[in-house]
């Protein structure tokens, strides 16, 4: 599969973005979908997943309440709707694929197919 991601951009603390993955080589809707982010000198952290069906989903701790993670697969797409953006948030942002179809709860560690990523600077 491959995987572009996009929308991100530079912003001040408490701003909102919203990312976007365009995703292409597979049957989209068969697979749960993540999103990752990566520091400066940091190892690449989970944020957040949807279920293949877009039922379930699960937040890392520090962006439950102000992520949304969502998806569209009659377009293929994947979304990170982000509020109340903190410095602490600055990173490059991935979108990511289960390597296995039909699953609602992966585990985080199942992700691949890493696509381009999208900075996201946040400024206080």
């Amino acid at each position: 599969v491959q995987l572009q991601a996009s929308g991100g951009g530079s912003v001040q603390a408490g701003a909102s973005l919203r990312l976007s993955c365009a995703a292409s080589g597979r049957t989209f809707g068969n697979y749960a979908m993540g999103w990752f982010r990566q520091a400066p000198g940091m190892e690449r952290e989970f944020v957040a997943y949807i279920g293949w069906r877009g039922t379930s989903t699960r937040y890392e701790d520090s962006v439950k309440g102000r992520f949304t993670i969502s998806r569209d697969n009659t377009k293929n797409m994947l979304y990170l709707q982000m509020n109340n953006l903190k410095p602490e948030d600055t990173a490059v942002y991935f979108c990511a694929a289960d390597r296995r179809a039909y699953r609602s709860s992966p585990p985080v560690r199942d992700f691949d197919s890493w696509g381009q990523g999208t900075q996201v600077t946040v400024s206080s």
